[in-house]
């Protein structure tokens, strides 16, 4: 019998998850069938509850803004979706409880270390932001074995505020402008600035030529933070890959089995990137 899934957020329709899980199902010989729903934040909660419950779909994945709601509405959490504050795949458990977990951290990590060869353990990174997208990200990359992790934001209380939760002493605070030399490893740009064509604030000392520079965002042109980046002498990527994993962390949840990624994500990056 044909289950059914779907990506719920607003907006939802440029999603590319609905063709990213049918790549998966195929792969693994799964019969379902992946849709894009679009609900307003008052609508979700009920909405969800029904869908769900009632068994006319099998799981959801949650995209912005409805991430804080996905975790106020999950009755069991893991606890990457626990520290996180954000649940970004639903599904209910053998008892009927609605369960949330987060897969956004594991597919970074995935990301950075399968596809881009990126070895964290060691590696001081520089994460910008302190919304929810970064907090998503803080716990699976300190289990990674990072040596120090400077959450840097415009506001300093909101990274103090994550490094409380953490509560771990690799974990260093800073405003944008304060952030400290020597070049890092790695720098996570987890704002929404490439949204809106801005850049955080970052001195370049921050960059080297060893530096991994990496936007959680993706898109079809260069974003600002990749482009200043390489500007400064240091390689960039974008989140595609990072999109692709956690995908594939949740298709696992759902599934058991978790689909092969590399040549997906190799298609993919071609079209939205337009490489030959």
């Amino acid at each position: 019998m044909t289950e059914l899934y779907q990506v719920t957020g607003n907006p939802v329709g440029h999603s590319l998850s609905p063709r990213i899980h049918t790549a998966f199902a195929q792969q693994c010989q799964q019969d379902l069938v992946y849709r894009a729903l679009q609900l307003e934040s008052e609508e979700f909660t009920e909405t969800m509850q029904q869908l769900l419950r009632s068994g006319e779909i099998k799981g959801s994945n949650v995209t912005v803004p409805h991430k804080e709601l996905a975790w106020q509405l999950a009755q069991q959490r893991s606890q990457a979706a626990e520290l996180a504050g954000a649940v970004n795949t639903l599904y209910l458990n053998d008892a009927g409880e609605i369960c949330g977990d987060n897969t956004d951290g594991s597919g970074l990590v995935a990301d950075l270390t399968n596809n881009l060869g990126f070895k964290l353990e060691g590696a001081r990174i520089l994460l910008l932001g302190a919304g929810g997208a970064v907090r998503g990200v803080i716990l699976p990359l300190l289990a990674s074995g990072v040596s120090q992790l400077v959450l840097a934001n415009r506001t300093l209380s909101k990274a103090e505020a994550l490094r409380d939760i953490f509560d771990d002493e690799r974990i260093v605070v800073s405003c944008f402008e304060e952030v400290s030399a020597p070049a890092y490893d790695l720098i996570i740009n987890g704002t929404a600035a490439s949204l809106t064509g801005d850049l955080p604030p970052v001195p370049a000392s921050a960059v080297g030529r060893e530096t991994l520079a990496y936007d959680m965002m993706y898109s079809r042109d260069k974003t600002p933070f990749c482009g200043w980046a390489e500007a400064l002498g240091a390689r960039s990527v974008d989140g595609l890959g990072m999109l692709v994993e956690q995908a594939a962390d949740a298709f696992y949840i759902w599934h058991g089995v978790r689909p092969r990624t590399a040549e997906l994500l190799a298609e993919l990056s071609a079209e939205l990137h337009q490489i030959d």
